[in-house]
């Protein structure tokens, strides 16, 4: 049986004089009989080609299963006067929350689950007889009788909206479709506010709906026009409001609408201004807010509630060099700033010591202090944040503790704000916290190889309580090792790059090895642990994870020179760090494997292009690979708000012959190119399942590649979104197939 070969319908597009011509646009018509026959047929080449990866596939699936607890319990989040549990068993696909009611003696108390707990919602059983399943999150009412969840049965991320009644699972409102993400209750568990997108998937409206009414008796709260902007909503903490931000890349819009009195006019913070993007974390008498209007890497403000600017937001914390403020969660008695640090992320917490809440008056200026290090029993001593476990430390700014810039009153002065503790290497990230008047915060710490682990995080003490360390059973920490490099570029910019391994393995020149990349969006690849990536290392396969510009993780300026008409960094970047892997040792010559997906699909297609030779084999995972063809095309979803990041090639000659320079589809030569596997869905509606497709046909007809030894292979679910399949034995075969392909190709299966 032959590789798939799409016949070729010519059509041709015009922009600046340049005439281009795309044989396989037609590929476009999803509901196409030549088209399906063409996806089942490439599925099928698929098949043959991989089918003795099958017992490799296999032992990986038990392998990711034998490190999976599949009996698990969360630990108890308190919503409300109720704590929920999230469980999981072996056997089945999908989780199931059940609650317990709290304490009123001891509320903070996290009760023991021990077959006292409610069901409230089974994904199993809403999932029964549905090739796929997804939610967009599950939101109780405030009395908690109610509550609600949107799903999805097909993976094109449209919901339905299912109010059920928690006691009986009775469906009391199901009329509402096409929902987009976000849930918000009214004061009154009477109506629910939720988002509508667009036909070119943005989510652009805003709506009220009141339990058991007609849809047409819908309110709409708020539509946003520009089509640069997505608006998303969420209830506050402090339960005073329901927060609506309309945000293009660059520009930000918040508005408060009153859970109490929802038909009230809303609160338009700061009317938007071109360039300022900010945020809004409501605190009951005040706001924080984040925002870039004085600085790059955005800062920690706060202001009284109700229509302000800039002008008028006193600073709280302002990042030094090397730091990123990404955003703030407030609590009655202190708020936890997330951002990063050296690369790495970070939480720091302050305390809040004025008067606040319905005992004071609204606009009252409010007093914070950020807890000093040795009250915290810890060390003062600033550590690197490269260098193993951060202690607290304080921070000197430009006039004292960092807080008190730019003129802030000594009346209500924040001192530093404290480091929350972690590891090197780790993500750290604020977990579920849905209770304002909580003393602690419970935050979660994981790596490539610390399977996550959620504390409790007390700023008035300084105190940290370990909850839960997800449990993975065969599996030895000690058996491997990573670390942190710093990769020099051809224009000498330094590049971070994680390498993880066996600790048996060196960098002798014989490895073979695996590499991931996004650069993208301003989005932070930062570590995961995943039971498949052991998979991978105990192989002996050296594992590297690249941070090209792009990305976010070392601030603004590095996000800034990998977009636009500096994309091109975001890909040399990632081709150095591949050679350094090569030339440093860790790497053997022809052995290494690459993977990206979405953003970092297009990724993978530009450097398979710039430099073919330094990969054995390349996964790209829903690719982004006809990039210049979608973004010269308005009405598809998400394209209008990207020009922001790409640039818009219909207005500009400069955007469109750089983005034609780099585009994967518009610069396969003929050469011989790595195996390359693409995989994607077609109900996809964030990436279009014909950008692979078209893609791998002209990889088909240019590629000098010998189709046995190195194949151009596709697959395609047909029932599916952009994240792959839904249920968690499904994904696990999914992604085994995906390692056993890379495996084999770099001889490591």
């Amino acid at each position: 049986m032959p590789a798939p070969i799409a016949k070729k319908i010519p059509t041709s597009r015009t922009f600046h004089g340049d005439s281009y011509v795309d044989n396989y646009e037609w590929l476009r018509d999803k509901k196409s009989y030549d088209v399906l026959g063409l996806l089942e047929a490439e599925n099928e080449w698929t098949a043959e080609r991989t089918a003795h990866l099958e017992p490799l596939q296999e032992e990986i699936v038990r392998e990711i299963a034998s490190r999976t607890k599949e009996d698990d319990t969360s630990i108890p989040v308190r919503r409300g006067r109720w704590w929920y549990v999230t469980r999981t068993w072996e056997g089945k696909q999908y989780p199931a929350t059940y609650r317990l009611p709290v304490d009123p003696e001891d509320p903070a108390r996290r009760p023991a689950f021990d077959g006292r707990e409610r069901l409230v919602w089974d994904g199993n059983s809403l999932a029964e007889g549905e090739e796929f399943f997804g939610v967009s999150g599950f939101v109780p009412s405030p009395d908690g009788r109610l509550g609600a969840l949107g799903v999805d049965f097909t993976g094109d991320e449209h919901f339905r909206l299912r109010v059920f009644d928690v006691e009986t699972g009775a469906v009391v409102d199901d009329a509402v479709d096409g929902l987009g993400y976000g849930l918000a209750w009214t004061a009154d568990s009477k109506a629910i506010v939720y988002s509508r997108v667009d036909d070119s998937w943005r989510q652009w409206q805003i709506w009220l709906h009141r339990i058991g009414s007609p849809t047409w008796e819908d309110r709409l709260l708020f539509q946003e026009n520009d089509g640069r902007f997505n608006v998303g909503h969420w209830a506050s903490r402090d339960g005073r409001w329901i927060v609506v931000h309309s945000s293009s890349s660059s520009t930000a819009e918040a508005l408060l609408y009153d859970v109490a009195d929802i038909d009230a006019p809303p609160i338009v913070v700061c009317p938007r201004r071109q360039g300022l993007d900010y945020s809004v974390e409501p605190a009951e008498d005040l706001l924080l807010i984040v925002h870039n209007a004085n600085v790059a890497d955005f800062e920690v403000a706060y202001a009284p509630i109700g229509q302000s600017g800039p002008e008028e937001w006193t600073p709280v914390l302002t990042p030094e060099a090397g730091e990123r403020i990404l955003g703030v969660d407030a609590f009655r008695d202190f708020a936890v700033i997330s951002m990063r640090s050296g690369g790495q992320p970070q939480l720091r917490s302050m305390l809040r010591t004025g008067a606040h809440g319905s005992s004071g008056a609204v606009g009252q200026s409010p007093e914070w202090a950020g807890q000093s290090p040795e009250s915290a029993g810890q060390s003062p001593d600033p550590l690197d944040g490269r260098e193993g476990l951060e202690s607290a430390r304080t921070a000197e700014g430009e006039a004292g503790p960092r807080g008190k810039k730019r003129g802030e009153a000594e009346t209500s002065p924040w001192s530093a704000p404290v480091v929350v503790p972690s590891e090197d290497l780790a993500s750290i990230e604020v977990d579920e916290n849905y209770v304002w008047e909580a003393s602690d915060v419970v935050y979660s710490l994981q790596s490539v190889l610390t399977p996550p682990t959620q504390f409790a995080y007390s700023p008035a003490t300084g105190e940290t309580k370990l909850l839960k360390e997800l449990e993975v059973p065969n599996y030895d920490r000690s058996a491997y090792a990573q670390e942190g490099v710093w990769v020099e570029t051809d224009d000498g910019a330094l590049v971070p790059m994680t390498v993880v391994h066996r600790v048996d393995v060196a960098p002798d020149g014989k490895n073979p090895g695996y590499i991931y990349g996004y650069g993208s969006y301003e989005v932070s690849l930062d570590p995961v642990f995943r039971a498949s990536y052991i998979s991978i290392l105990q192989r002996g396969v050296a594992v590297a994870f690249a941070h090209p510009r792009g990305g976010g993780e070392m601030g603004r300026e590095w996000y800034e020179n990998g977009r636009l008409l500096k994309k091109r960094n975001t890909f040399t970047d990632f081709i150095a760090c591949a050679r350094w892997l090569r030339t440093s040792g860790w790497v053997a010559e022809g052995c290494l494997a690459a993977e990206g997906r979405s953003a970092g699909g297009l990724l993978m297609g530009a450097v398979a292009n710039l430099a073919p030779s330094e990969f054995r084999a390349i996964h790209a995972g829903v690719p982004f690979v006809d990039t210049l063809t979608t973004i010269l095309k308005p009405e598809l979803p998400l394209t209008v708000g990207e020009w922001e990041e790409w640039g818009n090639p219909i207005e500009s000659q400069e955007v469109y012959r750089y983005m034609q320079s780099y585009s994967p589809t518009e610069n396969v030569g003929r050469r011989k190119y790595p195996a390359i596997l693409a995989t994607t869905s077609l109900n996809d509606v964030r990436v279009f399942y014909v950008e692979p497709t078209k893609w791998v046909q002209i990889l088909r007809e240019r590629a000098t590649n010998d189709p046995m030894a190195r194949p151009i292979l596709e697959k395609i679910e047909m029932v599916a979104g952009h994240g792959g399949k839904s249920g968690r034995y499904d994904a696990w075969r999914e992604r085994a197939f995906e390692i056993a392909w890379m495996l084999d190709q770099i001889d490591a299966g």
